[in-house]
């Protein structure tokens, strides 16, 4: 009987720790609107299907939209950027983005370093060599001759 009743002991004494360990919650979405490095491309980042989000183009430079369509994207506003973004339990997400002027989509991480900054990563060998840039909050009320010009 001594066995069970260390058992039991062991089972409420994980049980007890279990309920006392930290919750780590889903860090909130970087919802809002952001602008690249280089003040060519604004993307709305909101939740899209089954707790992820996802980020559309809503203003792009004349430059940006040039590239895009020597690169065969028609219409660069109202591309989706950011895809299927999940939650990393890191502080983080984690999807695909697309990059237009390749035509193609990546592995990639965000990060908000702050309320006013994302860090995305784009990533080859599903993260093992990374490039990042760190995008920039804006206000939807913005006026476009305030923008930055590419």
């Amino acid at each position: 009987m001594k066995p069970f009743k260390a058992m039991l002991a062991g089972v409420g004494l994980l049980a007890t720790l279990v309920a006392a360990a930290p919750f780590s919650a889903s860090p909130s979405p970087p919802a809002g609107f952001w602008l690249n490095p280089h003040g060519s491309v604004e993307v709305a980042i909101a939740p899209c299907a089954r707790a992820q989000i996802c980020g559309t183009i809503v203003w792009a430079s004349a430059e940006a939209q040039q590239d895009a369509r020597e690169s065969g994207v028609g219409n660069l506003i109202g591309t989706r950027l950011l895809r299927d973004y999940g939650p990393t339990g890191a502080g983080g997400w984690q999807g695909q983005v697309y990059v237009p002027d390749m035509g193609r989509s990546f592995f990639s991480r965000i990060t908000q370093v702050d309320p006013q900054h994302l860090r995305i990563s784009g990533c080859v060998l599903h993260g093992l060599i990374c490039k990042s840039q760190t995008w920039m909050r804006t206000n939807q009320a913005l006026p476009m001759s305030s923008r930055t010009k590419a």
